[in-house]
């Protein structure tokens, strides 16, 4: 927990996007619509320049809290984005939060450097994973609006609050849960056929260690989702409950299997 390994330019900015994050987070409603969406931007807008400084800007570090960093940032260019195309959607303070949440995760946990021996294509990989990881991630946020709009609809079903149709929200979340299994897929086939060139002649080529056990479980999980979509028409709470389940296994596979190490361990990895 090293908030001095930080650069004064990364605390700033870490400490600028999460204070614009709490904003809306905190006093959504106050705020007003507009107001709380301009905030949003502004903290997404500073955490990817602070997510840039510490990767492109310093010596490269990462580890458990970066990855969840990007992660959420990742979820809310996809909010972003989605946001124009269906202004109704309302999870600006649950995702302001989270982000609020994870820069300060990575201020304390800022990770270990990238070790000498590992290959220039490291980050390429790291970052295929990563995107699978924020696909993943975007899924789980359209399957928490789905059974929250599922459960307004059972308890005032005369209402009409004007959000995404159900419908919608289900095509979203199995398009960012395909897309996430694409990316996923390559990075499980680039760390099993490149293994050695990737992080270096002194990383075997395979292990069974916790990551991969809790990744490839992910993988199966999430090909059974897509599997169950395609050729029994799954959706719904059976839809969402396995994808929780595949994204909490894939969560352990790198993040928890890193905190593990980096914090309760207090190993450099």
């Amino acid at each position: 927990m090293i908030l001095a390994s930080a650069s004064p330019v990364g605390l700033l900015l870490g400490a600028a996007a999460a204070v614009a994050y709490a904003v809306p987070a905190l006093a959504a409603r106050t705020l007003g619509t507009l107001s709380a969406r301009r905030m949003l931007l502004l903290a997404w807008v500073l955490h990817g320049a602070q997510l840039a400084w510490s990767l492109l800007g310093e010596a490269p570090r990462f580890g458990f809290a970066p990855a969840l960093s990007i992660t959420v940032w990742l979820v809310l260019t996809a909010y972003v984005v989605e946001s124009q195309l269906y202004p109704q959607l309302r999870a600006r303070w649950a995702l302001a939060g989270f982000g609020a949440l994870a820069i300060v995760l990575a201020l304390l946990f800022p990770g270990t450097a990238l070790p000498a021996t590992s290959s220039p294509w490291l980050p390429l990989h790291w970052a295929l994973g990563i995107a699978a990881y924020g696909l993943f991630a975007a899924a789980v946020a359209h399957g928490w609006l789905m059974t929250r709009a599922e459960a307004q609809m059972r308890h005032a079903p005369q209402e009409n609050d004007g959000g995404v149709p159900l419908l919608t929200l289900e095509r979203l979340m199995f398009r960012f849960v395909g897309a996430g299994f694409v990316l996923l897929t390559l990075t499980l086939l680039a760390g099993t056929l490149f293994g050695e060139t990737l992080y270096g002649t002194t990383h075997k080529h395979w292990q069974w260690d916790h990551k991969r056990v809790f990744t490839l479980l992910s993988w199966v999980v999430f090909a059974v989702l897509l599997l169950g979509r395609w050729l029994w028409g799954w959706r719904g709470r059976r839809a969402v409950r396995v994808l929780y389940v595949g994204a909490g296994l894939l969560l352990l596979g790198y993040v928890g299997s890193r905190f593990v190490l980096e914090v309760l361990l207090g190993r450099a990895v």
